[in-house]
């Protein structure tokens, strides 16, 4: 086995290779290569699938007892100091390969069904197997630096991604304020890794961890710089992993094609975050104030997340909130220290959110065979209803994702937050019961998309409710959702999106009903679907084979035994009994509104209208952001404006005009002749001598 990790370099390598060919292909031959578009996309899939096999062969060898195998070579050197690249394999590289690989080959897979009339067809999959690459080499990078550059590399990806369809105003705006929002966070990165190595001397993860122990210790480095330290390296995965206040970026990147926002959301970009919190948790750990910042920004941004999902009628804007919620879950798991429950709960919900993810994706190729190619109509829950009777394999699948995060037993979902759960409450109760009925909420929204997309009777057809969202929708502020073409510099010309052909599912007919999806489209679902219901198994609390494959650096195999030995199974009945309970009370309320009809959710949002008008409008979030930010940004930008015209400019011209008075006057003075030199040197003379006599 070993000779798997010294070619384990090809894991990132494959799909960059892919990248790399389709790329030239598409600058230097582009009508050959997108003419042969499905050999183009079959050898990325070749690749990724490649790459997947050999993650999965490297994970059954860490499980087989495998020690960590490093390979590096020196970068670069400059008297004492000295950089390392390579790659490390160990129990969580393993694991995080294997998550990545399998979900992008499946999305990949996917998306030949829900590309297939795209003209960006071609260069979609050489952005899918750049951003795949790219996730990939974070994953099994030796230390911080090598991180940071990989990390800016998935940014990168997720800005072409988002704006994939780029002549969509609303597209570009989604990746430009990803991008930024990103960039805040990724220079608090910088500065954190910055500092940690003025206080350390390394990039090393472990080394860094209990040098920074040490000098705490011994009072050599102030709690303050290690807290701040901590604190500015956290801001990197507050970005990527959308945590509040930098969570903003996250719902607006559903304006890229469904399958990106599947691997964005699920197993990679969002993934990232989480991920470089449990690689710094050796550093983490020996600031235990930086602990409790990160576990009370997972439990806010948890529940902050599922009260505006409550309200969201896009179904991808609902699930983009629900993925902000869970991923809270994570990292308040990592603050309060079940290292092994935040992971396990990343492994399980890539699966099922990658599944209700490309399970929305086929619920929109459905609907848009009923409205057309209008995203407003085709995303819309209040045009659904009774899809499964028109997709069930569809609708089965969406409704095991639904009930593998609402942490119904024995779904995936259910092992991973009661775990959460269970720490959170041995650490803070506070925590637990902001965890608990954000829990209940997840239910009820899930349970409401679930109800609203696929019972009751299809709405597609209703004219009137058509007539209402179209006119609701053009009644927006350009800026706040219009999919108007973006025309301008870097833009389509105008005309030029008349010439093409409609983005992606648009087949140029007209269907009273919508239909199932190919079965591209559909075996990824079905595939997905295993894991969504079994993988948790491997980590139930009284044979938790996950906590002893997964644990702290900072622990032992002997430790992490020792507390499996003191399970209590009385405690973990109450606590997950409260937890289900709670699930269960929010699909019972989500039935009955959404359903049933028993309870009218209009009669309860018209008597707590403040509450409703916060959640639907995201805790007013983006206009503060906008009005703060954005607008006051631009009076800054005005004011620095005025200044450079006034006074750096004024400062440069006044210069040029006094060397222009100060030449035109000269060039009497000096005019070659002998004569009117004497004069001048005589009226000197004749000066100096009154000014001394009248002295």
């Amino acid at each position: 086995m070993e000779i798997i990790y010294q070619y384990a370099w090809l894991i990132p390598v494959l799909p960059l290779l892919g990248a790399m060919l389709v790329g030239i292909g598409l600058i230097s031959l582009n009508q050959t290569t997108n003419r042969l578009r499905q050999l183009n996309a079959a050898l990325i899939i070749s690749l990724m699938g490649a790459a997947m096999g050999l993650s999965l062969a490297l994970l059954w060898s860490q499980l087989q007892g495998h020690a960590t195998y490093l390979r590096t070579l020196e970068w670069a050197a400059a008297g004492n100091f000295h950089l390392s690249m390579g790659y490390t394999i160990d129990n969580l590289t393993a694991l995080m390969l294997v998550i990545v690989t399998t979900v992008a080959f499946l999305v990949m897979v996917y998306t030949d069904g829900y590309m297939a009339h795209d003209p960006g067809y071609v260069r979609f999959y050489a952005y899918l197997s750049l951003f795949g690459s790219s996730m990939l080499g974070l994953v099994v990078s030796p230390n911080l630096v090598q991180i940071y550059i990989f990390w800016e590399l998935v940014g990168m990806c997720s800005y072409l991604l988002v704006g994939f369809w780029y002549d969509r105003k609303s597209a570009a705006d989604a990746c430009q304020k990803a991008f930024v929002t990103n960039r805040v966070g990724d220079f608090g990165l910088l500065l954190g890794i910055l500092g940690l190595f003025w206080a350390t001397g390394s990039f090393d993860f472990t080394i860094m961890g209990d040098r920074l122990g040490e000098l705490v210790q011994t009072g050599s480095l102030s709690n303050f710089l290690a807290i701040l330290f901590a604190i500015l390296v956290f801001l990197g995965p507050v970005a990527k992993s959308a945590q509040f206040p930098l969570h903003v970026w996250l719902p607006d990147a559903m304006e890229g094609p469904t399958p990106i926002s599947a691997l964005i959301h699920a197993a990679t970009m969002v993934a990232a975050g989480v991920f470089l919190v449990a690689r710094m948790y050796p550093v983490f750990e020996h600031v235990p104030a930086a602990m409790n910042v990160i576990a009370f920004t997972g439990a806010f941004t948890a529940f902050l997340g599922a009260t505006i999902a409550i309200t969201q009628n896009d179904i991808k804007k609902g699930l983009a909130y629900s993925t902000i919620s869970q991923l809270g879950y994570m990292v308040m798991a990592m603050g309060v220290g079940a290292y092994s429950a935040g992971l396990f709960h990343l492994m399980t919900h890539a699966y099922f959110k990658a599944m209700l993810f490309l399970g929305s994706g086929s619920v929109i190729h459905g609907m848009e065979a009923v409205v057309g190619h209008d995203p407003a109509l085709a995303q819309d829950m209040r045009l659904m209803g009774g899809l499964r009777k028109y997709m069930p394999l569809t609708g089965l699948t969406f409704l095991i994702g639904c009930l593998a995060i609402s942490g119904i037993p024995p779904f995936a979902g259910f092992w991973s937050k009661d775990e959460i759960l269970g720490a959170a409450y041995a650490a803070n109760p506070l925590l637990w019961f902001i965890g608990w009925m954000t829990a209940g909420i997840t239910a009820f929204y899930m349970f409401r998309m679930y109800f609203s997309t696929f019972e009751g009777k299809f709405r597609g057809n209703d004219e009137k409710i058509k007539n209402l969202l179209k006119k609701a929708a053009a009644d927006m502020p350009l800026e706040l959702g219009a999919a108007a073409p973006n025309f301008g510099p870097g833009a389509m010309k105008k005309g030029e999106l008349a010439a093409k052909a409609d983005h992606h599912d648009s087949h140029g007919h007209h269907s009273d009903s919508p239909h199932e999806s190919p079965w591209t489209m559909v075996l990824p679902l079905l595939v997905l679907a295993i894991p969504s219901i079994l993988i948790g198994l491997v980590g139930t609390p009284y044979n938790n084979y996950f906590e002893r494959f997964i644990f702290s650096p900072t622990e032992s195999l002997t430790e992490i035994l020792e507390k499996a030995a003191e399970f209590d199974p009385h405690e973990f009945y109450i606590m997950a009994g409260g937890s289900v309970g709670i699930s269960l009370i929010g699909i019972t309320l989500a039935s009955l509104m959404y359903l049933q009809r028993v309870i009218d959710p209009a009669a309860i949002a018209a008597k707590i209208k403040p509450l409703y008008e916060l959640s639907l409008n995201k805790w007013y979030f983006d206009d503060i952001y906008h009005r703060v930010f954005v607008l006051g940004l631009r009076r800054l930008a005005r004011q620095v404006m005025e200044v450079d015209f006034r006074v750096v400019d004024g400062a440069v011209n006044l210069t040029g005009f006094f060397t222009l008075v100060s030449g035109e006057g000269l060039k009497y003075l000096e005019n070659g002749r002998a004569q009117f030199y004497a004069l001048i040197i005589f009226g000197a003379v004749l000066g100096l001598v009154i000014f001394f006599g009248v002295t």
